[in-house]
């Protein structure tokens, strides 16, 4: 397991799975670009892209609710195909039960052909995910379209990365500690430049929280250093941290404060105090209660 691997495996399973989820909520026509040029499929003419309802039962356990799913349209809106995208982070003995019933659900629902596409940012759970799930029925075997680590394109056009950032976000989880790191990273910072702010920020989160250290610090060093590629982007999210973190060091430091004033007068903090003062991030508020610490009788009259 190479150490972006480990990084993504120690992740808060939720944040990554979100965030990989909204790269194809926000791109609709990610997935049918991936089938085609990943996996060779020739899909039929379409002129549009659909999110469908992704509840895959009426009824019934709650793991037939996939991810997303999508339907390609004709000029006349008729669906001609339909995707059921799953992101899937840990192997699941579950999904070769669910994932047949994505499909054929999906399928009764559009009346076309319906693929599955498993995004598996780990190569393990890229390979587990890949295996055929026997349906039973003779000639009843599903294959899953799995896009891994290997199967993803490095993006290291800036102007492909900036027409879709979202194939840069999956290019850069994939390649940035590869031979072709550099270009790919800084292809990644110019597709963010023309990306809404907040988008940007998560789509960056993402990539950085599932990099190495190492890898880390080269994305950073990008940002920062003026390299042909740095953006109003970039320099605004550094100077985003840098304020957040002069903010939280200030309410750390008067929070320290008044728990310190308490103590010095011997007045007892209960643990549910201690919290809530350690806890508080208003500046401002901390410094109200610095100056009732001098002359409050009991901890509580803190908040009167």
């Amino acid at each position: 397991m190479s150490v972006a691997q480990r990084n993504l495996a120690s992740m808060p399973p939720k944040y990554i799975h979100e965030g990989l989820v909204e790269l194809f909520r926000c791109r609709p026509e990610l997935a049918a670009g991936f089938l085609h040029e990943v996996f060779g499929l020739p899909l039929p003419d379409f002129q549009q892209t659909r999110t469908e309802a992704c509840d895959f039962t009426d009824i019934g356990p709650k793991e037939f609710r996939g991810d997303m799913a999508f339907s390609l349209t004709n000029g006349a809106g008729t669906p001609v195909a339909g995707i059921a995208v799953e992101v899937q982070l840990r192997r699941d003995g579950t999904r070769q039960w669910s994932w047949p019933v994505y499909v054929v659900t999906l399928r009764a629902r559009l009346k076309c052909p319906v693929f599955l596409l498993v995004v598996a940012p780990d190569v393990g759970v890229a390979e587990w995910a890949a295996r055929p799930i026997d349906l039973g029925h003779p000639g009843m075997t599903l294959r899953p379209l799995v896009l891994g680590p290997n199967q993803v394109p490095a993006v290291t056009d800036p102007a492909e990365a900036v027409a879709v950032p979202e194939r840069a976000v999956l290019s850069a989880i994939a390649h940035a500690e590869g031979p072709q790191a550099r270009e790919v990273l800084s292809a990644l910072l110019a597709g963010l430049v023309k990306t809404e702010d907040e988008r940007a920020k998560m789509y960056y989160d993402i990539v950085h929280k599932a990099l190495s250290e190492s890898a880390q610090h080269h994305l950073e060093e990008l940002m920062t250093t003026g390299y042909e590629y740095q953006s109003d982007f970039a320099r605004k999210y550094v100077d985003e941290g840098r304020a957040e973190g002069r903010a939280e060091g200030r309410a750390s430091e008067a929070a320290r404060m008044v728990l310190t004033v308490l103590d010095a007068r011997g007045i007892s903090v209960s643990d549910e105090i201690r919290t809530r003062v350690s806890r508080c991030a208003d500046v401002d508020q901390l410094e109200t209660w610095v100056r009732r610490a001098v002359s409050v009788g009991t901890a509580d009259e803190l908040f009167d």
